[in-house]
This record gives structure tokens, sequence and C-alpha cells, in this order.
């Protein structure tokens, strides 16, 4: 599960040789450090890995995080206020992100149905 918040980006997964524990990956440390805050569990450094930095934490905490993330959104545009906290570098590869998911919509999906009516 790839997750983006105002404080960075997180590749989420859960593998049997980590007991249990959901492994949060990121590229920087900064994306991690919310969840540091909030589970006191340490960084992992992992420069070997496909992700330099890991945390693992227990997947009710990860929840209760995800759903606190969900519970304090309060911007209107995600690109915009990632600016804010993470600056205009951060913001450039959201926008190379963002690009390559529009690739993925449905041919059809600008199409105009039956029943609707152009603005």
């Amino acid at each position: 599960m790839w997750i983006f918040t105002e404080t960075g980006f997180v590749s989420a997964v859960k593998k049997p040789q980590d007991n249990g524990l959901v492994s949060l990956r990121a590229r920087d440390k900064e994306s991690l450090q919310p969840l540091v805050d909030a589970t006191g569990q340490p960084i992992v450094h992992t420069p070997e890995g496909d992700y330099p930095y890991r945390i693992f934490i227990e997947q009710t905490d990860f929840a209760d995080w995800v759903a606190k993330c969900a519970l304090e959104l309060e911007y209107p545009n995600f690109k915009s206020r990632m600016a804010q906290f993470r600056g205009y570098k951060y913001l450039g590869a959201l926008h190379e992100v963002w690009a390559a998911m529009c690739r993925t919509e449905d041919l059809d999906s600008r199409n105009l149905s039956d029943d609707e009516t152009e603005a």
C-alpha cells in the first residue's frame, strides 16, 4: 500500500519474516517521523533494501495512524499543501506521480454519458 500524507510518502507491507508487524518503508526519514512520534518505534536504516528507511509497527497502530491522517484532512488541494510542508522539490515528484497515474484513467472516463449535458 502506498500512502501519501501531509508529512510524506510511505510504502506499507506485511511480510512473514516481520513477525506479524507492518513494515512501513520510506525514501526519507521525515516521512516516517510521525509514526515514530505515534508509536515510539525507531527508524531502522536499511541502505541495502529497496527503501533506505523502515519502521516496524503493530497493524492496529498502523490503522490508527491512517485513521488519524484521514480525520485531520482539512486542505482543498493536496499538492499545494505538500508544497507548504515539503517544498517544491517534493512537489515536483508528486506532479510526476500524478501524471503517471493520470495515464491509467479509463479511456472513456472523460466522455459524457447519454443523460449528461455539457456545461
